[in-house]
């Protein structure tokens, strides 16, 4: 009779261990596979890289704008480029000159 009494505790302690057994496992498999796990830290580094050269070409481009826009000021504009930017927008030319388009 003994022997019935233990083996129900046996049971529980069996069923709690593999709870928690199942439960350390879950844990282990959002350690590697969750959204902040081993996986996708290479995958975040690697699109960390990408924006980063994204940022160094969107600041190059920016900065080429602004020197354009400070070249257009209205009260100092370039009369180079205001020239230029006549001559490509309205297609005017002077009879002397030659118009040479660079693809």
């Amino acid at each position: 009779m003994r022997k019935l009494r233990r083996e129900p505790k046996l049971v529980r302690e069996g069923v709690t261990q593999g709870i928690a057994l199942v439960c350390l496992l879950l844990m282990g498999g959002w350690v590697v596979a969750g959204p902040s796990g081993l996986i996708a830290w290479s995958e975040n580094q690697q699109m960390l890289e990408q924006r980063q050269a994204e940022i160094v070409r969107l600041s190059h481009e920016r900065d080429q704008l602004g020197n354009r826009v400070a070249l257009l000021n209205p009260r100092n504009a370039d009369a180079d480029l205001a020239g230029e930017l006549l001559r490509s927008n309205l297609n005017v030319a002077h009879p002397d000159e030659m118009v040479m388009l660079l693809n």
